[in-house]
């Protein structure tokens, strides 16, 4: 009889289970050192594709490549060993067709190890949804203000501000419930849209600048830590370490030019070469 190792990581059906119960605590993180800090206190790490923008200075997501997610996906695996980890499908990966969407997913999983994959799209990606599903692997979706999207709509703009728009997003949202995604992120979304949406569906939805009655929330860490130039308005920041950061490197570089640094036999225990 085979030995089953036992599995440490918070689940897909631990975070399903948590609809309209205890809120679903999630952030972004993009490396191993900043996975490790977090991984005790949340239950959803996304690797998000935001890191185009957040890391690599993009102004969209839309160039963000498949070998990107899986790099930045390993290296949080590595930090972690408690949160369930997801990785964004990047733009171009999964659009095509369901037979695409899966290959580039079963990679993504095989080589990072994370547990689940996250899609943007309503309706038009339920079939994807299922299909991926049915054959084992976890999907959490995204509405609202999807970046990847963010050519079509014009901008990083909320999402049903009027009720006309709302029917067309409670389908979406109707959909890939019904197509088997664990978890869907709301994102940019009027307050009193994603409150209904939130309890219309089954699944628990994943908070970003929408409602209060969400069943989560997902910041991206560094919006949270005070380290983007300018971060959204419905982020708190917790910290400000961008501050910190533009403070010690200056205290830093006027050690270094007043000569007040260590001298290497401090540092290292070295003697003095005479």
């Amino acid at each position: 009889m085979s030995v089953q190792p036992k599995i440490k990581r918070i689940t897909v059906p631990e975070i399903r289970a948590r609809k309209g119960g205890e809120p679903v605590v999630c952030l972004t993180s993009y490396h191993a050192h900043t996975a490790r800090f977090i991984d005790p206190y949340v239950d959803v790490i996304l690797v998000g594709d935001s890191l185009g923008m957040v890391m690599y200075g993009m102004e969209t997501t839309l160039g963000v490549t498949i070998d990107m997610m899986i790099a930045h996906g390993t290296a949080v695996m590595r930090g972690t060993d408690r949160a369930l980890v997801v990785v964004d499908m990047p733009f171009g990966s999964y659009e095509e067709s369901p037979e695409v969407a899966f290959r580039n997913a079963v990679r993504i999983i095989k080589e990072t190890g994370c547990t689940a994959v996250k899609l943007e799209g309503g309706k038009r990606l339920a079939e994807t949804i299922r299909y991926l599903n049915e054959r084992g692997i976890p999907v959490m979706a995204h509405i609202g203000l999807t970046p990847q999207s963010i050519q079509t709509m014009g901008g990083f703009k909320t999402q049903g501000r009027v009720e006309e728009e709302w029917a067309a997003i409670e389908e979406d949202a109707a959909a890939i419930a019904g197509a088997g995604a664990f978890a869907v992120v709301l994102e940019g979304m009027a307050e009193p849209l994603a409150a209904r949406i939130t309890h219309q569906i089954s699944i628990p939805t994943i908070g970003i600048g929408a409602s209060a009655e969400c069943d989560g929330q997902i910041l991206v860490l560094e919006d949270m830590l005070g380290l983007s130039p300018k971060a959204p308005k419905f982020v708190k920041e917790f910290a400000t370490l961008g501050a910190q950061i533009a403070g010690a490197a200056e205290a830093y570089a006027r050690e270094v030019r007043a000569r007040t640094f260590p001298a290497v036999e401090n540092t290292y225990g070295m003697k003095k070469v005479k």
